[in-house]
Formats: structure tokens, sequence, C-alpha cells
């Protein structure tokens, strides 16, 4: 029989929460609805994940995150996507997601060195694809440069809608894993 206690770690982690696995799973409920939130914007996915805690390792969580994510709807996802900011998009990721930016610190990391062409372009390239998918571009950039993201955005551009909107809802996967990798490191 597992007994779980919440404990308030909010005065302890208050500003640098990264924890392991027996913190993650002591955090009060919205606590830890918090840290998921900023893994993952999909409220569907978040509760899920509240419903399936604790969690017996890390391995656990992470195919327990993969696996929710899977069964979520394309409403889950554009929802999702609402949680991040356009590739290259500085002030906005400064502004208006500065809950996430611990964990999504670095992921754009590369734009801040591209050249003001580049940054242009991606700026252009992310009205047109919004404007076609009716959603923002969603990529994985942890360990992209600022032109390898143009160019999977022009590459993308010309998919169909059906096909970008299940490459899309893979990318975020990819994104929350990675995010919950570095809230347990």
């Amino acid at each position: 029989m597992v007994v779980s206690v919440a404990y308030d770690y909010s005065e302890q982690f208050a500003d640098f929460l990264i924890m392991n696995l027996q913190e993650l799973n002591y955090l009060a409920q919205d606590q830890l609805k918090e840290e998921l939130m900023k893994c993952c914007g999909s409220s569907a996915w978040v509760d899920k994940m509240l419903a399936s805690a604790p969690f017996k390792s890390s391995a656990d969580l992470f195919q327990k995150a993969d696996t929710i994510w899977s069964e979520t709807t394309e409403l889950d996802w554009f929802e999702a996507f609402s949680h991040h900011p356009k590739i290259g998009d500085l002030k906005s990721l400064e502004q208006k997601f500065a809950s996430t930016s611990k964990l999504a610190g670095n992921e754009q990391a590369a734009v801040n060195s591209a050249s003001q062409k580049t940054l242009e372009q991606l700026a252009g390239g992310n009205e047109a694809y919004e404007q076609k998918f009716g959603f923002i571009f969603i990529v994985c950039a942890t360990g992209k440069s600022a032109e390898e993201m143009l160019e999977l955005l022009n590459a993308r551009i010309h998919n169909t809608r059906e096909t970008e909107l299940q490459i899309a809802a893979i990318e975020q996967g990819k994104i929350t894993r990675l995010r919950l990798e570095k809230l347990l490191s």
C-alpha cells in the first residue's frame, strides 16, 4: 500500500523548481499541476498525469507522459500549442511565457545569435504557416540553429494540414519529454 502525503515545497523550490522524482511525487496537487503545465499546456494531459501520480520511477513518469499524450485529441494539441511562443519571437518568449522559462530555457537559444535576415524570415514564415494551418509552427528547437528551424519551417509549410498537425503533435511530445527531463535533473 502506497501512502501519499502532500508537502508544500513552494518555499524550498520557489525560485528553482528542479527536483528529483520523490520530491515531485510529494508535491501538493496544485503544485504538481503547475509544474506539469509548464511541461505541456494541455489541461487534459495534465489532469491525466495528475491521476497517474505518484510515479514509480522516472521511466514510469516518461512512459505515462508519452502514453497519455498519444491519447489526446486535436483540441488538446491546440491547447498545448497555444502555450508556446512563435519560433524566433524572443520578446514573446520573455514576456508571455515567463512561467515556463526555466524549463523552456535554451530551447530557442540559437535564435539569439541569428542574423536579422534569418529572424525576419522566421517571422514571415511563422505568419504564413499560422495563416495556412491555423496554429503556430511547433518544433522541438533544442539543439537546432535558427537556420535549421527556418529550413524545417520552409519544408513543412508545403505539407497538408493533416500531415502538419500530426508532425506538430509529435514535436510537442518531444518538447514535453525534454521539459520533464529538465524538471527532474
